[in-house]
């Protein structure tokens, strides 16, 4: 049997990591500046980390939620204090896609309502209602077409006034920074009036933090940045260093009736380790603060980046410079003016550093927050060097 061919994937094989770095199966070490696709928020292996789960396993690995979970609720004590939202409920769940359906299902129950508002460019999982509400044909089958969904443009409050005043719409769902669709940030003042008008309408707005969540962005969510607090969070990627897990905040205006949200593996033994071990981290460490402020140099190295002088890459003749650096924290798209491939490549494979991509001429770059302005330093210059 093989596997399903999914991924384009890169020929390196990570069989060892710890903090910012990662090394192959041939000794090579390479500089991580995409943690994992955000993942890796307290660095590769902590030691923190590794011991609570170790201990963990040799405890308890598993039982299902029948039964009482402690670790759940010390999680949900430390989430609550650490995000600023110790009023809201916990409801944990095992991806990021699953935390968005799960948050979509309770806008409808509570409004008794079935359409919803997303955004074009959005990206927020590809189960069924996840993928119904992400703007990328490619990967929404027919079966997933079902949904009643509409899409409007990023920042356009009047189109999504206009959509609310139909008197259908269930809620609203937005990413605190759209991370495939380039790095775009909704505008701090839309977000505040998107906030005063579905409160307003009672419709209810679901805030996707699933990337830009859990410190990344030098708040504890990015929408935090404007002020507000939306009636749904979803979060997942940082949550639990590389252990399986997603999380919905409720607001206390949503009733929990008993069977309406349900889970087997989610909120188990293992996962609440790691997570608790990964909150406790980010708060004794200073996480938050770090990813500002390590952020804050690498956009301005990039910023300083000079354009090459020599087509060395370069697509059809043409030198590639950089267009625009944005972002918050550490979670920065590079926008250059032709397509990226050759220069992560060679970053890849002749300067031995990680990083993604969204579309073709934006490198994202999402690193643990424990990255430090050294590492910062030894990426702008394999940067320079490869243009």
């Amino acid at each position: 049997m093989k596997l399903f061919d999914v991924y384009s994937l890169f020929d390196v094989t990570p069989v060892n990591a710890k903090g910012t770095r990662v090394w192959d199966d041939q000794g090579t070490e390479y500089l991580d500046l995409y943690g994992g696709h955000a993942v890796i928020s307290v660095g590769h292996c902590h030691p923190r980390y590794v011991q609570a789960v170790t201990e963990q396993l040799g405890k308890l690995g598993f039982y299902s939620n029948s039964v009482r979970n402690p670790l759940q609720e010390e999680l949900a004590e430390k989430v609550g204090e650490l995000s600023g939202y110790p009023e809201y409920s916990l409801f944990l769940c095992n991806s990021g896609a699953e935390a968005n359906e799960n948050a979509l299902k309770l806008a409808s129950f509570h409004t008794g309502k079935d359409r919803i508002v997303a955004f074009r460019g959005a990206f927020h999982g590809r189960t069924s209602g996840a993928v119904a509400v992400t703007d990328n044909p490619k990967i929404r089958a027919p079966f997933n077409c079902g949904h009643k969904v509409t899409f409007v443009s990023l920042n356009d409050l009047e189109a999504v006034k206009a959509e609310i005043s139909r008197g259908d719409v269930a809620g609203v769902i937005i990413e605190g920074i759209q991370g495939v669709g380039g790095i775009k940030i909704p505008d701090d003042g839309f977000l505040r009036e998107l906030r005063k008008l579905t409160k307003d309408a009672g419709v209810v707005l679901i805030l996707d933090e699933v990337q830009s969540g859990y410190g990344r962005t030098g708040k504890f969510f990015a929408h935090q940045w404007a002020g507000i607090k939306p009636d749904i969070i979803s979060m997942a990627k940082g949550m639990a260093g590389g252990f399986p897990i997603g999380g919905v905040l409720i607001s206390p205006e949503f009733e929990a009736v008993k069977g309406m949200l349900g889970t087997t593996f989610g909120g188990n033994h293992l996962a609440m380790a790691a997570a608790i071990a990964v909150a406790d981290i980010i708060k004794d460490e200073d996480l938050v603060s770090n990813a500002l402020a390590v952020g804050d140099y690498l956009k301005f190295r990039l910023q300083a980046v000079e354009p090459p002088k020599t087509p060395s890459a370069n697509v059809n003749g043409q030198t590639l410079a950089i267009k625009e650096v944005r972002g918050r924290g550490l979670m920065i798209g590079v926008e250059f003016d032709g397509p990226v491939g050759e220069i992560r490549r060679k970053l890849l494979f002749e300067k031995h550093i990680f990083t993604g991509v969204s579309g073709k001429n934006m490198i994202r770059l999402l690193a643990p927050l424990v990255l430090t302005k050294e590492d910062v330093d030894i990426f702008i210059n394999a940067l320079e060097e490869v243009l």
